[in-house]
């Protein structure tokens, strides 16, 4: 039986994360499996008791813990160490992306035609909550840098939802470890002559007071790792 391997980073998502978990198993994906696995970065909210006490109800799933915060990138490079699907899919923690769009994004991945899948909040595919319009420019600003140094055309670089042969992701070295991983990943994609498919997702993101965490700072070094990654090795 083919597999999907979910990897979902946690950081202080006490409020959602039962929520986010029971959504994606409640997803229907056909015959295929789904394997749940969450990494937790030294939550400091509650979220590890919770995530120990899921862990306790359901034996299937897979729950890692960081003993040191060291951001989103290093807990999917763990998450993705212990993949064992055909696939791995990212889930951010968070209610921002709807898991029932998983059959919509591994289309592409079951019929053969693309290596690596990226959802995009920008292509028309669903509701999209109206918040801050400077990081949708941020955002637009980013991805095309990202594509001027790629030759990619994407709509939508930041993106959460990826999708990867698992050969393919757990095949590249990562060493991001915070928001940087956007960046990385898609250059080291880029270089490997993958095939990559964008399919239209919904979304419905946070403000700050809901627990939005990416900031200016963010952009800064998504810039730092255009230019490392784009012009740059591995």
């Amino acid at each position: 039986m083919s597999k999907l391997s979910i990897v979902i980073p946690v950081y202080n998502e006490a409020a959602t994360i039962r929520t986010i978990v029971d959504t994606v198993k409640s997803v229907s994906i056909g015959p295929i499996e789904k394997e749940l696995i969450l990494v937790d970065d030294c939550s400091s909210d509650g979220t590890r008791q919770v995530l120990q006490a899921m862990q306790a109800e359901d034996a299937a799933l897979k729950v890692l813990f960081h003993e040191v915060n060291q951001g989103k990138g290093a807990a999917l490079r763990t998450g993705f160490g212990a993949a064992t699907g055909d696939w791995v899919l990212i889930q951010d923690a968070d209610l921002e992306y709807d898991p029932h769009e998983y059959p919509r994004l591994l289309s592409p991945l079951l019929v053969g035609r693309a290596d690596v899948v990226f959802g995009s909040r920008f292509l028309g595919g669903g509701p999209h909550r109206v918040v801050y319009y400077w990081h949708y420019i941020g955002n637009r600003f980013l991805t095309t840098l990202s594509n001027m140094t790629t030759n990619l055309n994407l709509t939508d670089m930041e993106v959460c939802y990826k999708v990867f042969k698992r050969e393919v992701i757990q095949s590249i070295p990562l060493k991001e470890n915070r928001f940087g991983f956007e960046v990385e990943i898609t250059a080291k994609v880029a270089k490997r002559h993958l095939k990559v498919y964008e399919v239209p997702i919904s979304y419905y993101g946070r403000d700050y007071s809901e627990g939005k965490k990416i900031g200016w700072r963010d952009g800064f070094s998504a810039l730092r790792c255009i230019l490392k990654y784009g012009f740059g090795g591995d």
